[in-house]
């Protein structure tokens, strides 16, 4: 499996316990997918730069995954369809190289 980095911005018209509903269903699909969740972090409610869908502002929140590569496409395809998520971004986490001086 490849370890993978999500970040992603939710409606800030969800309050708390919506938003936790969102991130576990985030949560149910990787597991449901064979992966596993390395960790969780959400950032808070953040200005955003533009508007996005009518939003000033959004919830971040960055989700660190190990998945198998074949499913990452149906992954993709579910965070589109996830109402609640207004923009992600997913990637592959490199592995740092290590520079001797």
């Amino acid at each position: 499996m490849k370890k993978y980095e999500l970040l992603a911005i939710f409606k800030p018209s969800l309050d708390s316990e919506e938003l936790d509903k969102a991130v576990d269903k985030i949560s149910s699909d990787i597991k449901s997918a064979k992966g596993e969740i390395v960790s969780v972090d959400k950032m808070g409610r953040k200005k955003l730069a533009y508007d996005l869908q009518g939003f000033r502002d959004g919830y971040f929140t960055t989700i660190v995954t190990a998945l198998p590569p074949e499913a990452v496409v149906d992954f993709k395809r579910n965070l589109k369809l996830n109402d609640s998520v207004l923009r992600f971004m997913f990637m592959e986490v490199s592995k740092k190289e290590r520079v001797n001086a």
